[in-house]
């Protein structure tokens, strides 16, 4: 008897201690993520919340020293865009991390092998995002369509993409992204796959629930500025505050409410 209470002892202070490893790596990435980004990534990140207050000539100005689209400029774009999804979606995947950490361990897999996988897998998801976004970006910035600050400079593009986030917001689809993420214990415990390659595809799964519950309102940053902090900021918020608060499931069709009659309000304006 007291030997199966030291083991449980001790296994529970291993799941701590890998816990804590975990939380601690999650906290750097999240930290180095945030870090570049306000550090410029690599260019001058605009701390206003709308570039409508910059002067014709300033924003003429951004757009004679921006560099043009090439191979070199396109990689700059995608490191930005994935380090800003690692910086925005990671503090609300933490905890399914964590509870991925723990379960590996006590189904006797204690390797961080098997975590990283799974962190790596996830962090891959929103790459692939990303080059879609620098892909977009690319092709919007030719055809006029968004300013040097980066966010959109026709009024009908930006309704609608606030409309279309708002019906997505609306959707079966969507709610069904978001109970996976608000409750992954289902496929933690009914469809676990053992060792490295298995985390790999768990990791796959949880970041393409993740996808399909955010990527448009990750494209809304095409209309607030892939470049405006306060932007990026409120819809990391937003998105944590979905996932993680007890209502966050009506919060989510409150705000796809909102989101169509602002878009719908902004093309009216426009017409």
């Amino acid at each position: 008897m007291a030997g199966m209470i030291a083991a449980k002892r001790t296994l529970e202070l291993v799941l701590r201690h890998d816990r804590a490893v975990t939380f601690v790596g999650l906290a750097l990435m999240i930290v180095l993520s945030w870090a570049y980004l306000l550090g410029g990534a690599g260019m001058d990140m605009a701390a206003s919340p709308s570039a409508a207050d910059a002067s014709d000539e300033v924003m003429s100005a951004m757009a004679t020293l921006r560099p043009a689209w090439g191979l070199g400029y396109a990689v700059l774009m995608l490191a930005m865009w994935w380090v800003m999804m690692l910086a925005m979606m990671l503090p609300s995947a933490a905890p399914m991390i964590l509870l991925f950490t723990a379960i590996n361990r006590k189904n006797g897999d204690g390797s961080t092998a098997s975590v990283a996988a799974f962190v790596f897998a996830y962090v891959f998801v929103w790459g692939g995002f990303s080059v879609i976004a620098t892909a977009s970006q690319w092709g919007l910035e030719e055809v006029a369509l968004l300013s040097p600050m980066m966010m959109s400079t026709s009024a009908f593009l930006g309704g609608a993409l606030l409309v279309a986030a708002g019906i997505w917001q609306l959707t079966p689809m969507k709610h069904a992204c978001l109970r996976h993420c608000r409750s992954p214990i289902h496929i933690l415990a009914h469809g676990w796959h053992p060792g490295a390659r298995g985390a790999f595809r768990m990791g796959l799964e949880h970041g393409a629930f993740c996808l399909g519950c955010c990527w448009l309102l990750m494209v809304l940053l095409f209309y607030g500025g892939v470049m405006n902090l306060w932007w990026i900021v409120g819809l990391a918020v937003y998105v944590s505050i979905e996932k993680i608060v007890p209502a966050g499931h009506w919060i989510g069709r409150g705000a796809g409410g909102l989101l169509i009659l602002w878009g719908v309000s902004v093309i009216a304006i426009a017409s």
